[in-house]
């Protein structure tokens, strides 16, 4: 049996691989998960994916497993720890934006049960199965990314802009954005 074919952007780093082929693009549906990928989506805005998976581990540990009760807890003692966490990106506006949305989140299932549910409505709960033969295919934003970043920071998400809400749908699996020459594209379908 030949090589897997994959998305070009997947490189030849084992870590990349790893999540190209286990987790980008597959659909998300656990809420604590979602959440997860969001703050590190809003993380990465700027950077490159590379450097926030590098470091995942580490956020993991910094943000206590990603727990939305305890990240909305933290206060002005815990922001000087994590700016002194050399395993993550320091960045003061970032941090404390993860603790709001941990505080945004925790309303979101208060008033709607699951952030999941809220997410998937966007797309009827079905996938929306891009095509692209490229990587210069892919779009940053669409409509659609707009319209959530949108609607997410009524609800009071920072470093939710359209680019990185984009990116968190290919991530999550609203979006199927794997090149159609890509062993994962079929396996979606």
């Amino acid at each position: 049996m030949g090589e897997k074919t994959r998305c070009e952007w997947a490189g030849e780093l084992p870590i990349y691989i790893d999540y190209h082929d286990t987790e980008w693009g597959r659909p998300v549906r656990e809420d604590a998960k979602l959440f997860e990928f969001l703050i590190l989506e809003t993380m990465q805005a700027g950077l490159s994916w590379i450097t926030v998976l590098k470091k995942r581990e580490a956020y993991r540990e910094a943000f206590d497993g990603f727990n939305p009760h305890k990240m909305a807890a933290y206060d002005g003692a815990k922001v000087e720890e994590l700016m002194a966490n050399a395993g993550i990106i320091r960045n003061r506006l970032k941090i404390e934006s993860v603790i709001h949305n941990a505080k945004v989140y925790l309303e979101i299932l208060e008033k709607h049960g699951s952030f999941s549910k809220l997410l998937w409505a966007y797309v009827d709960d079905t996938p929306i199965v891009g095509h692209p033969e490229t990587l210069a295919d892919i779009p940053a934003t669409t409509p659609l990314s707009d319209r959530i970043s949108k609607d997410l920071k009524k609800m009071g998400f920072k470093f939710v802009g359209s680019t990185t809400i984009y990116a968190f749908m290919q991530a999550v699996g609203l979006v199927n954005d794997h090149m159609r020459h890509c062993f994962v594209y079929e396996e979606l379908l």
